[in-house]
C-alpha cells in the first residue's frame, strides 16, 4: 500500500494558487469596473422648470444671518385679506410656510421665513418684520426682504423690490415694504414706501 509522503510538495497545489489568483484579480477588476461606471448608468436628471420654481404667485422672503440664534417673524398682508404670520399662519391669499425660531428645531443654519399667495388680487401689500426673540443677544439684526411675483404657474418668478432693514431691540416690528400691484401683477410705479402699520396679531 503507498502513502504519500506529506513533506513532498504537491505538483497540482502552485497550479490551483495561480488559478485562483487569477481568478480573485478579474473579480476585483469587474468590480472596479462596476464601481467606476455607476456614476454613468443613471446621470442625474435635469428638472423641468415648472419644478425648479417656486409655489404661489406673489413670494415674500425674509432672511437673516445663519450664524445667529434669532428668531425673526415674516407677517404679511394681501388686499382684503387679514394679515398672516406665526401665529396665523393662513388667510385667503398668503400661507406662511414654515415658523423659523432661529436655532431651535432646526436641522440646518439657514435663517429664513417665507410666505406664498394664492393669486395676485390687485391693491396694496404690506410687509413686515418683528424681532421675536433675540438669544444671539447682537443688535442689530439686518433682515433682508425680498418679494417676487410670478404670473401663472408655468412662469419664473421675477423679483420685483429687495430691502433690507435693522431689528434694533427685542419686540420691535417694523414694516419693511409696502406696494401695490395692478390688475395685471405689475408694480405700480410710485407705490412702493415703508410707512409703519402694524401687522402682528395682539394673540402673538
Amino acid at each position: 500500500m503507498l502513502f504519500d509522503d506529506p513533506l513532498k510538495p504537491d505538483s497540482d497545489d502552485g497550479a490551483g494558487t495561480v488559478f485562483r489568483d487569477v481568478i480573485t484579480l478579474a473579480l476585483l477588476g469587474f468590480i472596479a469596473v462596476v464601481i467606476l461606471m455607476l456614476p454613468h448608468l443613471n446621470p442625474p436628471r435635469k428638472l423641468d422648470a415648472a419644478e425648479i420654481n417656486a409655489p404661489g404667485n406673489v413670494i415674500v422672503e425674509a432672511l437673516w444671518a445663519a450664524d445667529l440664534d434669532t428668531d425673526v417673524d415674516l407677517w404679511v398682508k394681501a388686499p382684503g385679506d387679514v394679515p398672516v404670520g406665526y401665529s396665523n399662519k393662513g388667510g385667503v391669499i398668503f400661507n406662511l410656510l414654515r415658523d423659523d425660531l432661529g436655532r431651535y428645531g432646526d436641522a440646518t443654519d439657514s435663517n429664513h421665513e417665507v410666505s406664498y399667495s394664492r393669486g395676485i388680487p390687485p391693491g396694496e401689500y404690506i410687509v413686515n418684520v418683528h424681532l421675536f426673540r433675540n438669544q444671539a443677544r447682537q443688535l442689530p439684526v439686518m433682515v433682508k426682504v425680498v418679494a417676487s411675483v410670478k404670473s401663472d404657474q408655468s412662469a419664473s418668478a421675477r423679483q420685483i423690490l429687495a430691502t433690507e432693514v435693522a431689528l434694533t431691540r427685542e419686540g420691535e416690528e417694523l414694516t419693511a415694504l409696502r406696494f401695490r400691484l395692478d390688475d395685471k401683477a405689475r408694480l405700480v410705479p410710485d407705490s412702493v414706501h415703508s410707512l409703519y402699520q402694524r401687522l402682528r396679531s395682539s394673540r402673538g
